[in-house]
């Protein structure tokens, strides 16, 4: 089973989210488990008070360092899978942190347990970052309300990988992004964006599926859809062809 524990201000975010779709199905399974923790639970305030004006002034609050790093201290200690403690991998939902990506995704997906750590206001004190030295993770170059929905897109993306919680294991390496075989059918590990998919009718107001994916010929179908991801790929995300260009020639320098 993997574990994510959501350390957050707002941990009610996450009732309907878990009981919904795929992410039910796996929980449901024992694939996954997701438990929230409330970071105002480790407020010293007697009105759980977890932010404060800025030192030098400024606009807003910052989250303060004591409940939080107290906060994740004290889940990294929780037992569990079978009274063991682990640790785990924190990672702080950040934007300045490495912009989230499939390689990163699948690289989430190689630990046994997350913890994903929510920030609000004006962010966490830089001494959370000091202490705790967390992965810090970003959707992109935007900015959020807050970290609850950025450790859902996490969660989301990570379980995909998990072993049995998707139907068909195949369907994640076919993924746009994916180094699988759906998207890259020659074996060379690009990272492309996946090919078209159709299903019934055939022919919707003058549209029609290809041709070459109704004559049930495979081969003719896999190459079909390596040369669609490729050409798709091209076309709206050319960027992702010259990193995988780059590395492969480096990795042909190496060799």
């Amino acid at each position: 089973m993997m574990r994510f524990d959501v350390l957050t201000l707002f941990p009610s975010m996450f009732d309907s989210y878990v009981g919904q779709s795929l992410l039910k199905k796996a929980i449901d399974g024992k694939l996954v488990s997701v438990v929230t923790h409330d970071i105002r639970n480790w407020s010293r305030d007697k009105h759980q008070k977890v932010d404060d004006r800025p030192f030098g002034g400024g606009p807003g609050m910052v989250l303060r360092v004591e409940p939080v790093v107290e906060c994740v201290e004290a889940v990294q200690q929780l037992p569990w899978k079978g009274g063991a403690v682990e640790p785990g991998h924190l990672v702080a939902l950040s934007p300045r942190g490495r912009s989230l990506n499939q390689r990163i995704v699948e690289e989430l997906a190689g630990r046994p347990r997350l913890l994903l750590l929510c920030g609000r206001y004006e962010g966490f004190d830089q001494r959370v970052f000091d202490i705790l030295q967390p992965d810090e993770i970003s959707l992109g170059d935007y900015i959020l309300n807050g970290g609850e929905v950025a450790a859902m897109a996490v969660i989301d993306a990570v379980i995909r990988l998990v072993p049995g919680v998707l139907g068909d294991a195949e369907s994640s390496r076919s993924d746009s992004f994916s180094a699988g075989v759906g998207s890259d059918p020659g074996g060379q590990g690009r990272r492309t964006l996946e090919f078209a998919q159709y299903t019934r009718p055939r022919e919707f107001r003058g549209y029609e599926v290809p041709e070459v994916l109704l004559n049930g010929n495979h081969q003719e179908i896999e190459r079909w859809r390596a040369e669609q991801s490729y050409l798709t790929t091209r076309k709206r995300r050319g960027d992702l062809l010259k990193k995988s260009e780059a590395k492969s020639e480096e990795q042909h320098k190496k060799e």
